[in-house]
């Protein structure tokens, strides 16, 4: 029995990739190019069948939805999806959309987000272009005209932050738009995120519990939503405890190793009697850490240090580096998810935060002053 439920296909009848190596197994002669006709006629049910289970809608039976995909599989057919699109609602493009920052295709954070991304597209059956929010791009909203000339279904916007007053014309839901690990309230966007303040909250705790009260800060960007987060919970957690943090234990480390390893400089060269440095991503603690080692300066006996992101290398330096755990991987899936939820219809907000947790390795111990004080007691 046919699938089709009486519907009409919306595959374009001929495709211009000649017949693969199962070509002789339809009875056609040479390079014919292999249509939508044929495949239906040799699987014995209707275009509208053979559409659907391209299409994967879940109203085709298991069984013929394996027969049919086999079919095509032999024959090499392959769909004209620039066709498709043209004879559907949706173009089954979505674009990830990130700021014009140098290398930011080689950062390991964006390279998780994107992973996921692209995975979870692909699952989807859909195609992912990239675009950079270059000041021509926005000016020239093009932004907004990849979706008025039927580009693309929808954006995932990465690595914006509130001085980027484009996203505003997102606010109004016509253009569906997911941002991608940040939060923008202020323009009510769709987002799903890490969960920024319980992470910052578990690195404070651990370290108030290791004995430290003298915290460094080395952050970055606090134009960033999640940015300020972290810093906001570091220093409620400090005032909880009685501890009023000093302006000269912040300071920028600009998210890289180099902004880093300056920003504990300055730290330490204010204040040396810091004992742990917090910093918001692993590049910039490991930036400190490698400052503070070529100072002669112990990790963690003589200071504790503290990243945020849990990239690939957080585990392999010496020592290896306490951090949180971000599931950038996963949020880059979900959102991409998400974002197709939200071009079908089936979801009409986005606010999502996948949870975090600490990783603690070595690069972390009890405060120095409570070190000596428990030899001093143990004497």
């Amino acid at each position: 029995m046919d699938d089709t439920l009486g519907e009409t296909a919306v595959e374009p009848t001929e495709t211009k990739v000649p017949r693969g190596r199962g070509g002789k197994g339809n009875g056609s002669k040479g390079n014919k190019p292999v249509n939508l006709r044929d495949v239906a006629r040799l699987a014995g049910v209707s275009v509208a069948t053979v559409s659907m289970v391209i299409n994967d809608n879940p109203r085709i039976s298991r069984a013929t939805h394996m027969k049919v995909q086999r079919l095509i599989e032999r024959l090499g057919y392959r769909p004209n999806r620039l066709a498709q699109s043209l004879s559907s609602k949706y173009t089954q493009v979505m674009a990830i959309l990130l700021p014009a920052l140098r290398h930011t295709f080689a950062d390991p954070y964006f390279g998780e987000l994107i992973s996921g991304i692209c995975d979870r597209a692909g699952k989807l059956g859909y195609k992912v272009i990239l675009e950079q929010a270059k000041p021509e791009f926005i000016k020239s909203d093009q932004h907004i005209e990849i979706f008025e000339r039927r580009y693309v279904d929808g954006i995932l916007a990465l690595g914006f932050n509130d001085r980027h007053h484009f996203l505003k014309d997102f606010s109004d839901e016509r253009y569906p738009l997911v941002v991608v690990d940040n939060v923008f309230s202020q323009w009510n966007l769709d987002h799903v995120v890490c969960d920024y303040h319980s992470g910052a909250d578990q690195v404070m705790n651990y370290l108030v519990q290791l004995g430290h009260r003298k915290v460094g800060m080395i952050m970055a960007a606090p134009e960033i939503r999640t940015a300020r987060d972290v810093h906001d919970v570091y220093r409620q957690k400090l005032e909880s405890v009685g501890v009023t943090p000093d302006d000269g234990w912040i300071a920028d480390g600009k998210f890289t190793e180099e902004g880093g390893a300056a920003a504990a400089e300055l730290i330490l060269s204010r204040h040396p009697d810091v004992t742990a440095l917090f910093a918001g991503n692993d590049k910039m603690a490991l930036g400190a850490m490698h400052h503070v080692t070529r100072q002669g300066i112990r990790v963690p006996a003589d200071i504790s240090i503290v990243g945020f992101d849990d990239l690939k290398h957080a585990g392999f330096v010496i020592p290896s580096l306490t951090t949180v755990h971000l599931p950038l991987y996963e949020v880059g899936s979900l959102a991409c998810e998400r974002l197709v939820e939200r071009v079908h219809g089936n979801v009409d907000r986005v606010a999502e935060t996948l949870a975090t947790h600490l990783i603690v390795r070595e690069s972390t111990a009890l405060a120095k002053t409570v070190s000596a004080e428990s030899r001093a007691g143990a004497n």
